[in-house]
């Protein structure tokens, strides 16, 4: 299937959940969606016959300065098709349900964006940082970010 007819076929299951199609070059087309769909979108894009989107490659977290947002990347090993999601969510309170439950490979992909953009997925089995120590204050790779000084007593270089 093209960007277009999964666009399509997901604008006629979910109407105004599904935003829209994105298909300008050299960039993958992407479809932004609405963030409360996102495991029914993802599920349908998993279990439709016609799409079977049985691997998630990538979950990304993004920082677009007045929004944060998750970026989704999914292949159908059937199929040979792929297609790109994105969300945006609320800068101060970013909330997305998890979609490890759909595909299990999301578990660290989501950790990651928790801890370097602070993104919570909310059903997550196991929210806990990945890359930065447990107790780190901040989230690294947000805009805003500002490096700490010291952290248990060594200084921080930056």
């Amino acid at each position: 299937m093209t960007a277009q007819e999964i666009f399509e076929k997901l604008k006629e299951e979910f109407g105004d959940a599904i935003i829209d199609l994105i298909a300008e070059e050299p960039s993958d087309p992407f479809i932004n969606v609405n963030p409360e769909k996102i495991v029914d979108i993802c599920l349908e894009l998993r279990d439709n016959e016609e799409m079977l989107f049985d691997y998630m490659t990538n979950l990304s977290g993004m920082d677009y300065g007045d929004k944060l947002g998750v970026v989704y990347h999914f292949y159908s090993v059937k199929h040979k098709h792929s297609i790109v999601l994105k969300v945006e969510l609320d800068r101060e309170d970013p909330h997305i349900e998890t979609v490890e439950n759909v595909w299990r490979t999301a578990d660290w992909h989501e950790r990651e964006a928790w801890d370097m953009f602070g993104i919570k997925f909310d059903g997550h089995h196991n929210l806990i940082r990945i890359l930065t120590c447990y107790d780190w204050e901040g989230h690294p790779l947000r805009k805003d970010y500002k490096v700490q000084e010291e952290y248990h007593g060594i200084k921080v270089p930056y």
